[in-house]
C-alpha cells in the first residue's frame, strides 16, 4: 500500500505536476508514509491523532508532511467526506488549529459541482483513502515562493482533460495492480460531495 502510494505520488501527482510543492519533499525524503489498520472511523480517529501529534511534534526537517492511509475503512466517498469533518475535530481537540490542516484523496474523489464521470476528478484520486497532514507553516512558504496558487487548480483541470480517461489510465497503470481505482465511478445523481 505505502509502494502503491508513493507510486501514485510520484507517477501522478509529481509526474504531471499537478502539486508544484510535492516534489522537493520527496525527493528530499520528508514525507512519511503511514498505513492505518483502523477498520472503523474510532480506530482512524485514533491513528489520526497520533499521526498529528507525531508531525507536531517531528523537526520538519525529518519529517515535513505526513500520507495517512486508510484502505479497510472509508471506501465510500460520502462517508470519506463527511469524516474530514471529524479530522478537522480532531485537529482543533489537540490544539493544532493554524499549525495543522488535512487535505484528502480518495479513489472516488468527487469536488462539488462535478459530474462522477468528470476526468478533472483525478486531481485528487489516490489509490486508498488518505489523508495528507500538512504543516500550514510549510504550505505559507510554498505558496509564497511560488507566487500566484489559483492557477494551480486550473492548470490541473486542463492537464486532465487532455489527458482524458484513456491517459489517465495509462498512467494510473503503473499502480493498478497494487489496488488502484484508476477508472470514473458510476454516475450517482444527486450525491453531496467536497
Amino acid at each position: 500500500m505505502v509502494a502503491a502510494t508513493q507510486t501514485w505520488l510520484d507517477v501522478a501527482v509529481i509526474g504531471l505536476n499537478l502539486c508544484p510543492f510535492a516534489r522537493a519533499v520527496r525527493t528530499a525524503n520528508r514525507i512519511r508514509f503511514v498505513v492505518s489498520t483502523a477498520r472503523n472511523i474510532d480506530a482512524l480517529f485514533d491513528d489520526l491523532q497520533e499521526e498529528l501529534k507525531l508531525l507536531a511534534a517531528a523537526d520538519p526537517a525529518q519529517i515535513e508532511t505526513t500520507l495517512l492511509i486508510a484502505p479497510n475503512v472509508l471506501g465510500d466517498f460520502l462517508d470519506f467526506n463527511d469524516f474530514l469533518d471529524v479530522a478537522d475535530e480532531a485537529v482543533a481537540e489537540l490544539e493544532l488549529d493554524g499549525e495543522i490542516q488535512v487535505a484528502s484523496f480518495h479513489p472516488d474523489y468527487r469536488f462539488a459541482e462535478t459530474a462522477a464521470d468528470d476526468v478533472t476528478n483525478c486531481t485528487n484520486r489516490s489509490p486508498f483513502p488518505t489523508l495528507h497532514l500538512l504543516r500550514e507553516e510549510s504550505v505559507e512558504r510554498a505558496i509564497a515562493g511560488y507566487g500566484e496558487t489559483s492557477e494551480i487548480f486550473e492548470r490541473n483541470g486542463e492537464t486532465l482533460r487532455k489527458l482524458g480517461w484513456e491517459g489517465w489510465r495509462k498512467v494510473m497503470g503503473a499502480i493498478a495492480g497494487a489496488g488502484s481505482h484508476p477508472g470514473p465511478p458510476p454516475a450517482k445523481p444527486g450525491e453531496g460531495m467536497a
